[in-house]
């Protein structure tokens, strides 16, 4: 049985894992530290467990994120079910389209991305994979918050909506109103919402009884792409794609 003792030192590292950013090489432990808000003490004691185990990697006096950590990450298996069934289709949907392709799941507030295909010419994107956005200020977010429970989908808005971009929208009643046209639609947008000069549409990805499993989404600049173009070759991917997934759709 874990103590205590066992449950701090766990959260730790789970704290200085998440210390890492996206466009980290390798990082000090020092500077670990600061991120995590732990003393440098405790994170030198956790870097040096974690490189011994191989989930981190000493270059001089950094570390960075190891490759066993990657080789665990690809045995989850609803993240590699899911982007091994979606690949196809994001394929299609990039040489159809020729912008940048997601795969997303929820996890809370949050969507993670799961499978990016860039798109040559696409512009900076705030995604990644294996990063995470706030789910409402995302097409892949909201067209999965629009299918799920809506005890969820009222915890978050309750939570408070963060602002992203100028043009976030923060209005929980605004944005529960977008919900309700989503999931009529089967579409949502992204209007600049997670970064200015950005658009996207998006469409769930459903499972059997209807469970939201992820969504997939195209995205461009906003001067280059014409959503209402796009958005039924994105709702037409996502059905395939929940069909494979064992979807049943209403005929």
């Amino acid at each position: 049985m874990a103590t205590a003792t066992d449950e701090t030192y766990l959260h730790r590292v789970v704290m200085v894992l998440e210390a890492f950013k996206g466009e980290d090489g390798a990082v000090s432990p020092a500077e670990l530290a600061r991120r995590a808000g732990l003393p440098k003490s405790t994170v030198h004691r956790i870097v040096a467990s974690l490189v011994e185990e191989g989930l981190l990697e000493r270059q001089a006096a950094r570390v960075r994120l190891g490759v066993r950590l990657f080789e665990i990450g690809q045995r989850v298996p609803r993240q590699r079910v899911l982007r091994d069934a979606a690949r196809p289709y994001m394929h299609d949907l990039r040489e159809a389209t020729r912008q940048t392709v997601h795969l997303a799941i929820l996890e809370g507030s949050q969507v993670v991305y799961v499978d990016i295909l860039a798109s040559p010419g696409a512009p900076p994107l705030p995604s990644r994979v294996g990063g995470r956005l706030p789910a409402t200020v995302t097409g892949v977010g909201k067209a999965m918050l629009a299918f799920s429970p809506p005890d969820i989908v009222r915890a978050i808005l309750d939570a408070g909506l963060p602002r992203v971009s100028p043009r976030s929208k923060v209005a929980p009643g605004m944005l529960a109103r977008e919900l309700t046209g989503i999931r009529e639609a089967g579409v949502a947008y992204d209007h600049e919402e997670s970064g200015l000069g950005i658009v996207c549409a998006a469409s769930p990805v459903l499972g059997t009884g209807g469970d939201v499993l992820g969504a997939l989404s195209i995205s461009g600049y906003s001067t280059r792409v014409r959503l209402d173009h796009v958005a039924p070759a994105v709702r037409t991917a996502a059905l395939a794609l929940s069909r494979v997934l064992g979807h049943q759709t209403a005929e």
